[in-house]
């Protein structure tokens, strides 16, 4: 648990638009559930962090708060500084860094997010949070379902209202249904082929035969083909003749077609705050994979797994200054 600490910190400067806005699957996400601002958040944190905390809490959500950024923003701490902030952060419950897998149209990417909490987190919320996510899309504002809580309403004004004029609804006239495109097929048969032309009343009476045609996803075009193709030379009777090849030719009936599979298929993993390396959110407590929790804070990972790319610079300084140790 963290230590109170009772010294002013020099407050953040708050960020004025137009803010650094991160690359697509990256920046900044609000987290759900957290309390509203008040003076003392991140009360209990140094003062170090309590500063940049400070700052990221009114980042919009979408802009960058990967180091780099955070370090040309508030020139006060450099990239070293400001990573070992971000580590803290996630210790006490404020940051989890997630990896996501998103496979889409047969392609599949990994994405970055940036996740953010006002309100400390333990292990447990967070991994129950990353794991309600995990069959959710890239590119959301918050993990889960957001539960932000809702804003105090405004005093009703003490003015009364002026009751609004009831507009009179106009009348719903019953529009009588048009013919179906069963028997609209048959009735335009005549058209293309004047043997086959039909009246009125055998239209009727062969409509369900040709709407059992339809049924099984044909269209009109098929039906008029259907019926035309391969005339006898004399036609005695067109209604009886077209009676005979409805019933003769009547089109199988396909399979149900399957189900598409899901635009996307999203794997969620938590990526560790000091090195980059992802794994489920269980192995990962306070965002360190096992690792960076043995290892003495500011030391390189011993990880065998590739340093995360915005970390390089960082790693490399400590390596320099290391080789400069007499």
């Amino acid at each position: 648990m963290a230590a109170q600490h009772l010294s002013s910190a020099p407050h953040a400067p708050a960020p004025s638009g137009p803010y650094r806005q991160a690359r697509t699957g990256y920046g900044k996400r609000s987290a759900p559930g957290q309390r509203l601002p008040g003076p003392a958040d991140f009360a209990l944190l140094p003062e170090r962090e309590r500063y940049l905390a400070g700052y990221v809490d009114h980042l919009p959500d979408g802009a960058a708060m990967d180091i780099k950024s955070l370090a040309k923003d508030l020139p006060l701490y450099g990239q070293m500084a400001i990573g070992t902030a971000l580590r803290r952060l996630a210790v006490a419950g404020h940051l989890r860094h997630v990896r996501c897998r998103v496979e889409s149209l047969g392609q599949s990417r990994w994405v970055t997010l940036t996740f953010w909490s006002r309100t400390a987190r333990d292990n447990e919320w967070w991994a129950a949070q990353l794991a309600s996510d995990a069959d959710g899309t890239p590119g959301q504002a918050a993990v889960g379902q957001a539960a932000v809580e809702a804003a105090p309403t405004e005093p009703e004004s003490a003015t009364p209202a002026v009751p609004r004029q009831r507009v009179p609804e106009a009348p719903v006239a019953a529009a009588a249904e048009g013919p179906s495109p069963a028997y609209l097929a048959l009735a335009r048969l005549g058209r293309v082929e004047p043997r086959l032309a039909l009246s009125a009343a055998d239209c009727a009476v062969l409509e369900g035969l040709a709407a059992a045609w339809f049924e099984r996803g044909v269209d009109a075009e098929y039906v008029t083909r259907a019926l035309i193709s391969g005339l006898p030379d004399r036609i005695g009777s067109p209604v009886g003749f077209v009676r005979r090849r409805l019933t003769d030719k009547v089109p199988a009936r396909l399979p149900e077609a399957v189900a598409a599979p899901a635009a996307s298929v999203r794997t969620v993993l938590v990526e560790c705050t000091e090195c980059g390396r992802p794994g489920p959110a269980e192995a990962l407590p306070d965002g360190l994979c096992r690792a960076c929790r043995r290892a003495p804070e500011g030391a390189v990972p011993t990880s065998d797994v590739p340093v995360a790319e915005r970390d390089i610079e960082a790693h490399v300084r400590i390596l320099r200054d290391k080789l400069r140790m007499p």
